[in-house]
């Protein structure tokens, strides 16, 4: 299985991104998420950007740090993230990460969340965590969630109009076939009560977020 991560700029949100060192096959700063990882002294594979929030100095820890480095005009149609997104499909991989993209600018975060959606339609596993919150986007099926005391809060929150035929197990608060659709909290603040649980439906799109207060 091959997994990449890709690093934005958050200032503050972004985990203990060494923790992720042998689970990453592949890493990639979006922008001034390379200087992030150049200080984190993790190997970037691609640094990717118009690196327009990099100092001088930033970026020339950048440059010593990654494997290649692509510099894009600031004025394009695609922001930093995606042009990185784009490099990390040619590596093929099972799985993208993306940290530090959540937790700073509205609409580049409402925007990243939504690049979920253009991930898994690919056939691949998206899923955006940062200091507080994990984030996975998924289409109808049956799913395992283990117990993670980083992040021991479980929301469902429904992606498309509605949501159909929802079941949790071993969750505090059970569900069996049960309806959601935008606007419901019925599925918000959960928890496990085993170390596993399985929630499945039917119709939809569901994201799921574990997080912590």
């Amino acid at each position: 299985m091959t997994v990449v991560g890709i690093v934005g700029n958050a200032p503050g949100h972004h985990p203990d991104l060494k923790t992720y060192k042998e689970e990453v096959d592949f890493w990639i700063g979006a922008d001034r998420g390379a200087w992030v990882l150049a200080t984190c002294d993790l190997p970037i594979t691609y640094a990717i950007g118009d690196f327009d929030s990099t100092t001088k100095e930033e970026k020339l820890l950048i440059d010593k740090h990654a494997q290649y480095v692509h510099v894009y005009p600031s004025e394009k149609d695609e922001t930093d993230l995606e042009l990185a997104l784009n490099k990390a499909y040619e590596l093929e991989p099972d799985t993208i990460y993306l940290f530090g993209v959540s937790g700073g600018r509205k609409d580049h975060e409402f925007i990243n969340v939504q690049l979920l959606y253009a991930i898994l339609s690919k056939g691949i596993r998206g899923i955006i965590i940062d200091i507080a919150n994990y984030l996975e986007l998924t289409f109808p099926g049956k799913y395992t969630v283990l117990h993670d005391i980083n992040y021991p809060i479980i929301s469902f929150v429904p992606f498309s109009k509605e949501v159909k035929g929802i079941t949790l197990t071993h969750f505090y608060y059970p569900l069996t076939n049960a309806n959601i659709s935008w606007g419901s909290t019925l599925c918000i603040s959960n928890k496990l009560i085993r170390n596993s649980g399985t929630f499945s439906y039917k119709e939809g799109i569901l994201l799921l977020v574990k997080s912590r207060d």
